[in-house]
């Protein structure tokens, strides 16, 4: 049986001030008028019935799922006591689809995407979870097609076999956000693909790779089993995760994992990771502008202005990111959409942790 894992764990940092703690990017109506977890949702759920769909969050956004997403079973919403990175969410759901399938595949997924062709994406999921159906361990990668420096990447190795007529190849090897210069040999080489964070596999053999290559986290998630679908379930996962080793996936397991798969992906797929990302998707004015919510663009070009309840003016700026809200404003260059971690961090250290 297959069965989705959608992580709906992220802070969404890079959204501030439209996303915060309390409501970070994964829960955001950024494109379209469904939150971006509720896209992720519908689009599984025309390839897997709703008892099959599992979303790790954390506990603090429990209410939220639940109303965002009604239909999943709250069974399948799976809690995270504290932030441990993706090693740990993927390990513990494995473990919770284990109680109800020792060896079902699983398609692991981020809950803040955006896939503009979702049959396509459905027909390589086809191919990817045939390929974990026999005991492979499969990422999806995405078709480069320009220098990007803001994704990971997977070296294509060698041509495998066709899955459900979709091709296979061998990972080469994972390789971390690169410089321009790197990215641009990644993109000339046509021999490298995005990292998506899309993984297929069985639950039992990610729960392998886990003992083989994270000891630690492995011996945590042996504890948690030992107590799953019990009363003792809540005080050990509190317990327990809080000491599991914060690694993600990608350094924990894959680059260490031998013969992995990966599955091209060519469905338009966009991590959406900051806020000029979100321009490709906006109507633009004549001047290159975006204008949501009230106020006036004047001699201003190629400017983003969203803004809930306040009037915004501008005059004679351009290349400007301008957010307001729930009383929070932030006036960012685009060179430097990318870095609003910064911003985060400055907030922190000035004791504005409340407006995070």
């Amino acid at each position: 049986m297959t069965h989705a894992v959608i992580m709906a764990g992220g802070r969404g940092e890079r959204f501030w001030p439209k996303s915060r703690q309390c409501l970070p990017k994964q829960f955001l109506k950024l494109i379209g008028d469904q939150t971006m977890l509720q896209r992720t949702v519908s689009r599984m759920e025309r390839f897997l019935a709703p008892e099959n769909i599992y979303i790790i969050t954390a506990a603090s956004h429990q209410q939220i799922v639940r109303h965002q997403v009604p239909e999943i079973p709250e069974g399948n919403i799976i809690l995270e006591p504290c932030g441990r990175d993706t090693a740990a969410a993927i390990g513990l759901a494995a473990v919770i689809v284990q109680q109800k399938d020792a060896a079902g595949v699983m398609v692991v997924l981020p809950a803040d995407h955006y896939i503009a062709d979702e049959d396509r994406f459905l027909e390589v999921l086809r191919g990817a979870v045939d390929a974990a159906e026999e005991n492979h361990t499969v990422t999806i990668g995405i078709t480069a097609n320009r220098p990007e420096t803001g994704f990971g990447y997977i070296a294509r190795g060698q041509y495998y076999q066709n899955f459900a007529g979709i091709p296979s190849y061998h990972v080469k090897r994972f390789t971390e956000k690169p410089d321009r210069q790197q990215a641009v040999g990644f993109l000339e080489s046509g021999n490298y693909f995005w990292n998506s964070g899309i993984f297929v596999w069985r639950a039992d053999v990610i729960r392998h790779l886990i003992g083989e290559h994270l000891p630690s986290l492995a011996e945590g998630l042996e504890k948690i089993e030992e107590v799953a679908g019990t009363t003792r379930y809540p005080q050990v996962l509190q317990e327990v995760y809080v000491r599991l080793p914060r690694i993600s996936i990608d350094y924990g397991v894959m680059e260490k994992a031998r013969e992995v798969l990966v599955i091209p992906g060519d469905f338009g797929w966009d991590d959406v990771g900051s806020w000029t990302a979100l321009e490709s998707y906006k109507e633009k004015d004549i001047n290159g502008n975006i204008m949501e919510g009230r106020g006036v663009l004047v001699d201003t070009t190629n400017t983003l202005v969203q803004n809930s309840d306040k009037m915004v003016a501008t005059l004679g700026v351009h290349d400007l990111i301008v957010v307001e809200s729930e009383g929070s404003i932030l006036i960012c260059h685009k060179q430097k959409a990318q870095e609003l971690k910064k911003v985060i961090t400055a907030l922190q250290e000035n004791g504005y942790k409340e407006i995070l």
